[in-house]
């Protein structure tokens, strides 16, 4: 991986992060949170849409499937919290 799909990859991430949070609890997680949450989001959202055998295409289309996946994420999280 070069410099360039490293810093877009992390771009992704956290605009993927920050959509979560705004979705969910109102407010992003800053830079770092948001990455991270962008990029476990994606993971999580890939994985899913595996097992419902949809597939994504383009840079939209994984921005839309991380940032699914980054809300199941954080809403498991507040599950997890509240109980």
């Amino acid at each position: 991986m070069d410099i360039i799909s490293l810093i877009i990859f992390l771009a992704v991430g956290a605009l993927v992060g920050w959509l979560a949070g705004i979705i969910v609890t109102g407010r992003g997680f800053g830079v770092i949170g948001n990455i991270i949450v962008g990029i476990i989001g994606a993971v999580l959202g890939g994985f899913v849409f595996g097992l419902l055998g949809i597939t994504t295409g383009g840079l939209l289309g994984s921005i839309v499937m991380a940032t699914i996946g980054a809300v199941i994420l954080l809403f498991i999280i507040n599950l997890i919290k509240k109980a």
